[in-house]
């Protein structure tokens, strides 16, 4: 059954956002237009190591009638981790710009654009600007049409990578304009990092991490709770945190190890503190033998994290990811195909949705929302509205992103959780609309649907509250940070007391109220301790031996902390 609730207008992709393999930055003012660019690659997925070639499109248009600016003169920078990879100026006559990407690697330069070369012929009409004549690019035509050529140590290295644009001229390659408009776009590259671990009866498991942000360390595996957990580089800083728009990592481990085994579902927790169920999503349907889990952690989850930590997080200069599998659950599902919203004909898209058969009326319910395609894979980048109504035709809650100019949620991965409390048992209807994949809401897979649903009584009566600290043993990484600045003598035992406050106030070391005591002079830590607790942060104790000696130190009175 098919359900048109939703009012269909005409999209225009005017506002910015990220998307899978590009970028849309905020527009600014020119005239009377507001224009903008937007960076895409060609493949969007691409994965260190498995490309000779990828196409960066450069799109320069106002963002109020979608039109793109011709005779643009463009000044092109590359840049990974603070180092510039590439600079170079290029002209286009239609306004988009494609430039072929050749990666190479090996480059013994002090700075890696020394290893940069460019291909292609100087206009005659914007001195300096790369030009190759030919025909006009188009989505189909990438390897015969003009582009120039960027080949260099580029997208060698897995991580996010930032484009910045200067729109040197427009509208005539003569025409410099008065102000340089600059923009700044962000793609991610992913790379994969292989690891292993033994099971308690010496089977050794495959573990793959494809990392889109940075390289990951420390990988180690937890028998007690068969979790797995890494780290890699981090900015905390809250200026920092406002402009990521998310942090993408999956983790690969073979169904045939029973705790990761399809029908699993996880928790996830980042510096200590359990993330949303938004942000860990599961996908057992791209690969028939292993289980994908993604870690998709928004700007909205990082804020959170930092809230729940404080200020002391905000030098931390890593991320610590965790993921712990839980038991199988029974779930229930509905699956329904859409079709398009003028002659309501079917298109190439089916939408499931699953929810645990525990949960009922009176819980909050996550949904899990899966889309596939014609082959029944995955549909990424997809961008979706969902409505649920109840029985009376009463609409309980829709959920169409959060700006109101570029609408749809975004699933990168063509699968998304969305939580909705069920008031009371019964039927309900799940309503969904297609806006289209990508940046410039491809049409292909739009369309709508519906599907009913059937909600009993809860099963449960737990909920996990948001945030939650891990248990004792998880300690968060910026403790170690910090407590191994005090061992080098680089900040004061009040700094170092602020942290093992810390602990005791989340939970992670405990200790019986009446040993906190407490007039004690901080100022006075015997340099034994200092000696303890180096060996912890050089990696030759564990967490558990740190927390128990700081709780022997506390209850013993040689250590005091102030209530």
């Amino acid at each position: 059954m098919i359900i048109g609730i939703f009012t269909v207008s005409a999209i225009l992709p005017d506002a910015f956002g990220h998307g899978l393999g590009g970028d849309q930055a905020p527009p600014l003012t020119f005239g009377d237009m507001e224009v903008t660019v937007r960076t895409q690659l060609s493949p969007s997925d691409i994965t260190v190591g498995d490309i000779s070639s990828a196409n960066m499109q450069v799109r320069f248009f106002d963002t109020l009638t979608d039109e793109t600016l011709d005779q643009v003169t463009y000044r092109v920078e590359l840049w990974q981790s603070g180092e510039l990879l590439a600079r170079n100026l290029f002209y286009d006559p239609d306004g988009r710009l494609d430039v072929k990407i050749k990666p190479i690697s090996g480059c013994d330069e002090f700075n890696l654009i020394d290893c940069t070369d460019y291909f292609g012929s100087e206009h005659v009409s914007a001195p300096g600007a790369l030009y190759v004549q030919g025909p006009a690019c188009t989505d189909d035509n990438l390897d015969t049409c003009g582009r120039a050529t960027i080949q260099g140590p580029i997208f060698v290295k897995g991580g996010l990578y930032k484009i910045t644009i200067d729109i040197e001229a427009a509208t005539s390659p003569r025409t410099v304009l008065l102000e340089r408009l600059t923009y700044d776009t962000f793609i991610s590259i992913a790379q994969e990092q292989d690891f292993f671990f033994q099971t308690a009866n010496a089977e050794e498991i495959p573990v793959v991490i494809k990392t889109y942000y940075d390289e990951v360390d420390n990988f180690k595996f937890d028998q007690s709770d068969n979790s797995i957990s890494f780290d890699m580089p981090f900015d905390w800083s809250p200026d920092y945190v406002d402009l990521v728009q998310v942090v993408h990592e999956e983790v690969r481990v073979p169904k045939s190890f029973t705790p990761y085994a399809e029908g699993k579902q996880f928790k996830g927790y980042v510096n200590g503190v359990e993330i949303d169920q938004r942000a860990l999503l599961n996908d057992p349907y791209s690969y028939e033998d292993t289980n994908i889990v993604h870690f998709l952690i928004t700007k909205n989850e990082l804020q959170k994290i930092n809230q729940a930590l404080g200020p002391s997080n905000y030098d931390n200069t890593k991320m610590d990811l965790k993921l712990v599998p839980l038991s199988e659950v029974s779930k229930s599902s509905t699956e329904f195909y859409l079709v398009d919203t003028t002659n309501y004909e079917q298109v190439p898209t089916t939408v499931n949705i699953s929810w645990d058969g525990n949960y009922g009326a009176g819980n909050d319910v996550p949904f899990e929302i899966t889309f596939f395609d014609e082959n029944r894979d995955l549909i990424k980048d997809i961008r979706y509205a969902i409505s649920f109504i109840d029985e009376n035709e009463q609409e309980l809650e829709r959920f169409s992103g959060d700006d109101p100019l570029n609408p749809g949620i975004v699933s990168t991965e063509g699968i998304d959780v969305q939580k909705i409390r069920i008031p009371s048992q019964g039927q309900y209807r799940i309503d969904i609309l297609v806006y289209g994949t990508g940046l410039d809401y491809n049409a292909k897979y739009a369309g709508i649907g519906s599907g009913v649903i059937e909600i009993g009584p809860s099963l449960t009566n737990t909920t996990s509250p948001p945030l939650e600290v891990l248990p004792p043993s998880a300690i968060p990484s910026w403790i170690k940070f910090t407590t191994g600045i005090w061992v080098d003598g680089n900040s004061s035992n009040d700094e170092f007391i602020n942290a093992i406050k810390f602990l005791i106030e989340e939970k992670i070391i405990v200790i019986p109220p009446t040993a906190q005591g407490s007039d004690g002079d901080s100022s006075e830590i015997p340099s034994w301790i200092k000696f303890t607790t180096g060996v912890w942060v050089n990696g030759n104790s564990s967490d558990d031996e740190f927390i128990s000696a700081i709780q022997f130190l506390i209850k013993e009175g040689i250590l005091r902390i102030q209530s």
